[in-house]
């Protein structure tokens, strides 16, 4: 009886190759699986059924993990206000967990005895599918083709020609990795340090002008409404800011980082909903937060995207800054005001029943309600009474500062 493999496939070369010659060449049963995060179309996913068949697998599938890929990942970025270096979403890394959690538990209920993806060995994403696997597949054989064998593209092109599988793997400018929060662009440009990726280089091409306000609704830190349209799933509200915002060329960046492999990495990308929607939920906090907790929120949430990024998903601390962050959001309710332009936005104001800017003690800059002015003057002197402590005992430290002024 033969041995039953999981290839984690998305219909590209890497994919393709490892579906048709672990039929071929080593007699596996193979099944091939499409982890989808939100990335692929209907159109997509069918065309990749097709394929499947066409290479050789014995079942294909398609395990649509999109609402958990939002509710365990997305909506504690969106929590975190996490941006990667302060720039990037974290699209790619984020996905690709879910991904690989998805194949492991897929490859358990039919009782794989192999699971292979097309990783190389030069990125991220061996890492994150290794390790998955390692811990939510224990004793499943992992296979990578790609990276084992050091295939070309021109040998992967030729060994699918050579036997009756011709389809047009011609070698592109620029690769893609198309997601829910965000598409990512490698090669061309990017692969020149000094350079940065044309107008081409984008699938989201500039249409609009001009400018449009959009009103972004929260309701405990998730997003409830888009311009006064409720949504019950915060993934179509995604795809709906998606929509108004991409239009204006908004979220396109590029980032450059530290990979786990440990070399630097470049990597441009266009991503105008996570881009605004995290702007809009950090713009809602400022109002609805006290000091403290933004400032441990924010401590945080970088490690927990150092950590996403890093396949550290697993690890348990996840699970409880995940907490924390869902906590944090009891008070982020309201409906914050953006405008959009042709390649940028800002921000224009706040609607929320938990603005701590609206109080009845006084408004900044204007008129105190909450203490006289013999308070105010109290205050001063005791805060400033360890400057004056120290520079009592320190008079020559003091005498400098004023020589210096």
């Amino acid at each position: 009886m033969p041995k039953k493999v999981v290839v984690a496939f998305s219909g590209g070369l890497d994919t393709s190759f490892n579906v048709m010659y672990l039929t071929l060449e080593k007699g596996y049963e193979v099944y091939a699986a499409c982890a989808d995060t939100g990335g692929f179309s209907a159109e997509q996913l069918q065309e990749n059924e097709a394929k499947a068949y066409k290479l050789g697998a014995k079942k294909y599938v398609t395990l649509d993990v999109t609402k958990e890929y939002y509710d365990k990942s997305i909506r504690y970025m969106i929590y975190g206000n996490v941006l990667r270096n302060g720039t990037y979403p974290i699209s790619v890394s984020s996905e690709r967990i879910f991904q690989a959690m998805a194949i492991a538990k897929y490859a358990k209920e039919i009782g794989a005895d192999a699971i292979a993806h097309g990783s190389t060995g030069a990125g991220n994403d061996q890492v994150r599918f290794d390790m998955t696997f390692l811990v939510m597949a224990p004793g499943v054989e992992i296979i990578t083709l790609t990276r084992d064998m050091a295939l070309t593209r021109q040998f992967e092109v030729d060994y699918l020609n050579g036997h009756g599988y011709s389809a047009d793997f011609t070698k592109l400018k620029y690769s893609y990795n198309v997601g829910l929060w965000g598409t990512s662009i490698c090669g061309g440009e990017i692969l020149d340090s000094a350079r940065g990726l044309p107008e081409s280089a984008y699938l989201k091409p500039v249409t609009k002008q001009g400018s449009e306000q959009i009103r972004i609704g929260f309701v405990k830190g998730e997003i409830a409404s888009v311009n006064g349209e409720t949504f019950e799933n915060p993934v179509d509200a995604i795809r709906n800011i998606e929509s108004i915002a991409s239009p204006y060329g908004i979220g396109r960046d590029m980032h450059v980082g530290d990979t786990i492999i440990g070399i630097k990495g470049r990597v441009g990308f266009e991503a105008a909903a996570p881009m605004l929607i995290i702007a809009a939920h950090k713009f809602l906090e400022k109002y609805t937060l006290s000091k403290w907790q933004q400032y441990w929120k924010d401590q945080v949430a970088n490690w927990y995207g150092m950590f996403l990024h890093e396949s550290q998903y697993l690890e348990p601390v996840m699970r409880d800054i995940e907490a924390m962050l869902q906590e944090s959001q009891r008070n982020v309710n309201g409906t914050v005001i953006m405008e959009l332009r042709p390649y940028s936005f800002s921000a224009v104001g706040v609607d929320s029943p938990d603005d701590l800017v609206k109080t009845k003690f006084g408004e900044y800059g204007e008129m105190q309600k909450g203490w006289t002015s013999e308070d105010a003057k109290g205050f001063i002197k005791v805060l400033s009474t360890p400057l004056r402590v120290y520079y009592a005992n320190h008079s020559d430290e003091g005498q400098k500062l004023q020589e210096e002024l």
